[in-house]
């Protein structure tokens, strides 16, 4: 009895040790691929849009080799691009992409490091010579979303040959170096200098014309004003001597006292008027008598 059930359990550890290394699992997250001596036997769980996750068996001498299913980050180190106006750039970039063919992916680069390190070059590659061929204002305004497509494109077109697909790529960062920043701002003041110096210098000139316009008008006014101004004068003279004539005509003596009123008017304006006359001046006559006469 103590011999049977020695030999009891070198039998089930000789089973578990069967099925430990002829049982493996995938994940509803993994995929698998199993070799025997570096020959494929079979992948499993490898589409994506088939679950196929569960428990499975296999040879204890074959190999599992297991992949993420899911979408991958790939978040490469800062490079610098020229642009086609030779504006130097730093470019942050990331893509995230997908292990569709984990077969070829462990025969080209063997694990998701390897995968990596040759999806970065890629990306490099393809940032450079889109970039290259873009101007500075298309890659950070005009034309981002179209670059990225590109640049998606390429990166597919290449990254197929290890059995990967990217799902999508973007730029997080397109600065100037910090030399480059700075002269692009001292231009950018220049630049912005010499417009306002030039609105300036527009302002000017437009000013001097609307004040010279309107000296000219304002000359022409008044001269309009003094021309018009001068013809109502002899206008009114020609009236007023007219009138004088007619009263002259009709009483001189009437016209005469008239016009000594006026010479009174105007001889003895003001406060401080002193005259110097003798008491029978003809200037005083209406004075000695209200007719005048002597």
């Amino acid at each position: 009895m103590r011999i049977l059930s020695g030999l009891t359990l070198i039998v089930l550890a000789a089973l578990a040790v069967l099925a430990y290394f002829s049982l493996f699992i995938v994940k509803q997250t993994r995929q698998a691929v199993v070799l025997e001596f570096g020959e494929l036997v079979r992948v499993v769980n490898a589409h994506p849009k088939e679950n196929n996750a569960g428990l499975y068996t296999k040879m204890p001498w074959y190999d599992v080799i297991y992949f993420d299913k899911r979408i991958l980050d790939l978040d490469a180190r800062p490079l610098e691009a020229v642009t086609a106006g030779k504006v130097p750039l730093i470019i942050d970039a990331f893509g995230r992409y997908q292990i569709n063919n984990p077969l070829k992916l462990f025969q080209s680069v063997r694990n998701v490091s390897g995968a990596n390190r040759r999806l970065e070059s890629i990306l490099e590659k393809s940032l450079r010579g889109v970039l290259g061929a873009s101007t500075y204002l298309e890659i950070v305004r005009d034309k981002r979303e179209l670059m990225m497509s590109r640049i998606l494109t390429e990166m597919n077109q290449t990254a197929e040959s290890i059995g990967v697909k990217f799902i999508d790529v973007r730029i997080k960062r397109a600065d100037l170096p910090a030399d480059n920043s700075k002269k692009v701002f001292e231009r950018m003041i220049s630049e912005r200098v010499r417009v306002a110096k030039k609105i300036r210098a527009e302002g000017n000139e437009q000013a001097q014309i609307i004040r010279a316009k309107t000296d000219r008008e304002v000359i022409e006014i008044k001269a309009e004003a003094n021309r018009r101004a001068s013809i109502t004068r002899g206008e009114g003279d020609a009236e007023r001597n007219r009138i004088y004539a007619a009263a002259f005509g009709k009483d001189p003596d009437f016209f005469a006292f008239y016009r000594s009123m006026e010479a009174y008017e105007k001889g003895l304006k003001g406060s401080n008027t002193r005259m110097l006359l003798s008491p029978d001046s003809e200037f005083f006559r209406y004075f000695n008598q209200a007719s005048g006469k002597r």
